[in-house]
């Protein structure tokens, strides 16, 4: 993950595990979802405006996090060089928490934000894939979601 991204995660973590009010947690498996969103929006090494868009749309309709943060997150999108990997500390919360309906709900998510600039790109398709994989979202149901979002 990219370092700020991921200290900002581990400093809300922190922050919100400390905190009563339950209006104000930031969940961990938001903030996961939020960081594969941002992958997807870096991950042909160009942030489109409409990308930008589309990521702030999906986080306020899916997710729970403060607007504050949104915002705080997008910059550091923007601001951050793309660096390699490892999904499956990002992944393996989401199969501990999601059901499968989430998970193709997240796969959803993801292509909205691939296809808001129009194009698909050919790393945004390979780490939807390689997502959908490791939270166990089957093939045919990555097609559909796929689909679902390029004829919208």
């Amino acid at each position: 993950m990219i370092e700020s991204i991921k200290n900002f995660f581990e400093n809300r973590l922190a922050k919100n595990d400390k905190e009563e009010a339950p209006n104000s947690i930031v969940s961990k498996v938001d903030l996961t979802c939020a960081a594969l969103l941002i992958e997807v929006m870096n991950s042909d090494h160009e942030l489109d405006e409409r990308e930008h868009n589309e990521f702030m749309t999906v986080l306020q309709k899916s997710y729970n996090i403060a607007e504050s943060d949104l915002e705080e997150l997008t910059q550091l999108a923007k601001d951050e060089a793309h660096e390699a990997t490892s999904l499956y500390q990002f992944t393996r919360l989401i199969n501990d928490s999601y059901d499968y309906e989430q998970k193709v709900a997240l796969i959803e998510n993801m292509w909205r934000i691939a296809f808001s600039d129009e194009r698909l790109n050919k790393y945004e398709d390979h780490l939807i894939r390689k997502v959908s994989e490791l939270i166990y979202v089957s093939h045919s149901d990555f097609i559909k979601t796929k689909l679902k979002v390029k004829s919208t």
